[in-house]
């Protein structure tokens, strides 16, 4: 388990970590989440001894942090936005010097070493140095050498940082598996990176944490996912006209329209009630509209995030 208290970190007068708290338990994957500078790598770089706090407590696995740094880094392993490689190694030899400072024995090292190849797909790099490889393989050596001596525990500041969409899929995938047998804190803003690999998603704006919770309970608490949401495409209606005809009907509580060329009109519908939907398609065939597309919005995490984050500096 991870606890952490109380926890303060100024630089100056700038103030990226305002008393937060939270505790992760064995075996969760959460997503720490929050806009650029709202200060998520701050107690990302506290929890892996990198930095001190100017106030607070971090314990790991029953560990004190601050007067064990050496036992909890043992039980940690920290991937940071950029991985740190030195460039005229091989993929190989890097992987065998983290293993000898990470003070694994020199009989389990050769195992260990190709344990992590294959587990984060780099089989097809083994042979290269790392001036050579791409970013998203660098990523993934970074990965591999995090997981070398077998942590409990994984920091993972912003991994997905930088990689194109097939790599990204392929880091999220890899994230998965591993959360399968380690507790995992996913520093990131990217919010599909929370729904794809996470159990619990911690929102952190200027510092101070604003939720914690199951990324679907915190879509169901958003106010926006209160009734139902509807987007209709018409043709041959004027946006003005249409609403006024949905307005009227029951459970509608606002409609709005836009015109979209080419003879479209988009309509947003919020309103209750289980029937709401054949409600809006009978109104169309009553006014001879030609309905192009008639489809329910669920409320979104990035709706939440939005909400708790407004203002926030990009």
């Amino acid at each position: 388990m991870i606890r952490v208290s109380g926890l303060r970190k100024t630089f100056g007068a700038v103030v990226a970590v305002d008393d937060i708290s939270f505790t992760v338990r064995e075996g969760e994957v959460v997503g720490f989440l929050g806009p650029n500078g709202a200060g998520k790598s701050t107690p990302m770089r506290m929890l892996t001894t990198y930095l001190d706090p100017d106030a607070g407590a971090i314990e790991i696995a029953g560990i004190d942090v601050l007067e064990r740094p050496l036992e909890a880094r043992r039980r940690l392993g920290y991937l940071p936005e950029s991985a740190p490689l030195y460039e005229e190694l091989g993929v190989v030899e890097s992987l065998k010097f983290t293993a000898r400072v990470r003070g694994l024995p020199a009989a389990a090292r050769r195992a260990r070493i190709a344990e992590m190849i294959a587990a984060c797909g780099l089989e097809d790099v083994v042979r290269k140095d790392v001036s050579q490889l791409s970013r998203g393989y660098r990523q993934r050596l970074g990965l591999a050498q995090t997981l070398l001596h077998d942590p409990d525990f994984l920091i993972l500041d912003e991994p997905t940082s930088g990689l194109d969409p097939n790599q990204i899929k392929e880091m999220r995938g890899l994230i998965q598996r591993i959360g399968e047998t380690k507790t995992i804190i996913l520093s990131t803003h990217i919010l599909s990176e929370v729904q794809a690999t996470c159990t619990r998603a911690l929102i952190i704006n200027e510092g101070r944490i604003v939720a914690d919770d199951r990324p679907d309970n915190l879509v169901a608490a958003s106010p926006a996912a209160e009734g139902a949401r509807f987007v209709l495409v018409l043709r041959g209606a004027a946006p003005e006209a249409a609403c006024a005809v949905l307005a009227r009907l029951p459970g509608v509580s606002h409609a709005s329209g836009t015109a979209q060329g080419d003879g479209l009109t988009r309509l947003e519908v919020q309103g209750s009630g289980a029937g709401l939907g054949e409600e809006l398609f009978q109104a169309a065939v009553r006014e001879k509209w030609l309905l192009s597309e008639l489809r329910q919005e669920r409320a979104s995490l990035e709706e939440v995030f939005g909400r708790l984050t407004k203002g926030a500096q990009p």
